[in-house]
């Protein structure tokens, strides 16, 4: 109780420190996908709205539950379209409990879009984001580029200019305008002439790679993602090495700036942006309803008897960055040096099939099949199959095996936040160790109670995993109270005071009064 009293008090000073931001600065949040979305109904009645979960909105929960505020998404369907459409431009106030927010529909030319996400957004910037192009052969930036950020990012990210733009009018005041992750890029230089009072917030959810992965993309194209950037007041990261990959980003291809890494600084003429890591968090106590309720209990119940002596577990989705196949790599590397763990050990791998129309991404997943299909036949035993998978989109099933790991795996090659280094620990009941890849911005916050391990490192991945599932009790609960007091400490509320605490240091009434 005394824990929960104490998150109740931080969760309590940092909503009220954003109501005395939002007093002066009414909020717009923006995104590509938006927390709601309007379902149609086969009988032709008034599309219905449903919550959506997703990052942002989880972050925002405690805004979303107890503030008015506006919200600027895509219309992702048919239903956001028809909504969007009769509401004929003013936002609209869904009907769902524990949400406040009034939500603005940007809606683009289907054709726009596609453009936009499926050729510029996912298959160009994640995979440079990610680090994941073999540069000698792959991107290959040919006219169709060309035009899918010229008829696609370009025109999307106006839309969405001018949503926030056309919002704002509907607000009395300035508005604090705080955007998010890699399909916006450009918004903010936009919004920026034409409310140059705004505050502009802007947080990346995904790595931020040095100008040597950036100078893949052609001068004009990446010279006005630095400068649409370059145009916020506040500009977060996952992590210090992207924030200050991105103050190299600009020192680099900005002529006109001045980058401070003292101060981490960007300055434009009398503009400064302040450049600063926001490492994502999660909803402690959501989750651990979940991982209560009787959905997951039963699918506990149902995952116990997999489970051996000791349980390694892993949750990803099935991408290239996520580094699955080097992670089975690292086990059966352990197993084979270890034959006393054969039967002692087992690996429960809960992976969501992802972006499976890109190629890259099927090959992969085909190779995942493969490593464990290999695995299990060489190493293998009637009784006892090394790893066990689940291919599937099912949350309240991984929550359960996170549950029961006495170690969780978590290595990717370069990824954002990675969230579930922090949900494992938060549902637990084995006081699991933490095997963490140095690739994840998560690595700043948990590296201490973590065993740390170089994305590409098999051979240090297999000593780590072995480490784990032999190390001594005292030194598990050492490491495991640690992480947790981590994780704790730093939830949602401290996610939400840090942010605010730097926008209300901007605003003029807050500023040292100089003698």
């Amino acid at each position: 109780m005394a824990h929960s009293a104490e998150a109740q008090r931080r969760a309590d000073e940092a909503l009220a420190l954003c109501k005395e931001v939002l007093a002066e600065h009414p909020l717009i949040v923006v995104s590509n996908r938006g927390p709601v979305e309007y379902q149609s109904i086969p009988t032709g009645g008034a599309p219905q709205p449903r919550r959506r979960s997703g990052t942002v909105t989880t972050a925002l929960n405690a805004l979303l539950a107890t503030t008015d505020f506006s919200w600027v998404a895509s219309a992702m369907g048919e239903g956001d379209r028809r909504m969007a459409e009769q509401a004929n431009g003013p936002s609209i106030k869904p009907a769902i409990p524990n949400c406040h927010i009034n939500i603005r529909f940007v809606i683009t030319p289907r054709r726009a879009y596609h453009k936009f996400y499926n050729i510029f957004c996912n298959p160009l910037l994640w995979f440079l984001q990610h680090y994941m192009w073999s540069s000698p052969y792959t991107p290959n930036i040919d006219a169709s580029v060309y035009d899918a950020w010229d008829t696609g990012y370009v025109v999307v990210n106006q839309s969405f200019a001018d949503g926030v733009v056309a919002q704002a009018k509907e607000l009395s005041g300035s508005p604090l305008v705080m955007l998010h992750d890699y399909h916006l890029y450009l918004v903010p230089e936009m919004v920026r002439s034409r409310l140059p009072g705004a505050l502009l917030h802007y947080l990346v959810h995904i790595p931020w790679p040095t100008p040597h992965l950036w100078q893949l993309l052609p001068a004009h194209m990446r010279n006005a993602i630095f400068r649409g950037l370059a145009a916020c007041d506040v500009v977060g990261f996952q992590s210090s090495m992207d924030a200050h990959n991105f103050l190299e980003c600009c020192r680099w291809a900005l002529p006109d700036v001045e980058v401070d890494f003292a101060h981490n600084t960007v300055r434009q003429g009398t503009h400064t942006t302040l450049v600063r890591s926001y490492p994502l968090t999660i909803d402690m106590e959501e989750i651990r309803q979940i991982a209560d309720s009787p959905w997951a209990v039963e699918h506990e119940r149902r995952l116990a008897p997999i489970c051996t002596e000791k349980t390694i577990v892993r949750v990803d989705r099935a991408e290239p960055n996520k580094n699955v196949v080097r992670g089975f790599r690292a086990y059966q590397l352990m197993l084979e040096r270890h034959p006393e763990l054969h039967g002692k050990v087992k690996f429960l791998a809960f992976l969501v099939p992802s972006r499976t129309h890109i190629k890259q991404y099927e090959r992969y997943l085909q190779e995942i099949d493969e490593v464990v299909r290999d695995i299990n036949k060489t190493l293998g035993k009637p009784d006892w199959q090394p790893i066990y998978v689940s291919y599937e989109n099912n949350y309240v099933q991984a929550l359960a095996g996170l549950r029961l790991a006495d170690a969780l795996l978590v290595n990717p090659v370069n990824d954002g936040a990675n969230l579930v280094a922090k949900e494992g620990p938060v549902v637990n009941t084995k006081r699991m160790v933490l095997i963490l890849s140095e690739g994840s911005a998560a690595y700043d916050q948990l590296s201490e109670s973590a065993l740390g391990v170089s994305p590409a490192d098999i051979e240090g991945t297999s000593q780590a995993l072995y480490k784990a599932v032999t190390m001594p009790q005292d030194e598990r609960d050492r490491r495991f109270n640690t992480l947790l007091a981590k994780i704790e400490q730093e939830d949602s509320s401290w996610w939400l005071q840090t942010q605010f605490e730097e926008i209300r240091s901007l605003l003029p009434s807050k500023k040292p009064v100089q003698h």
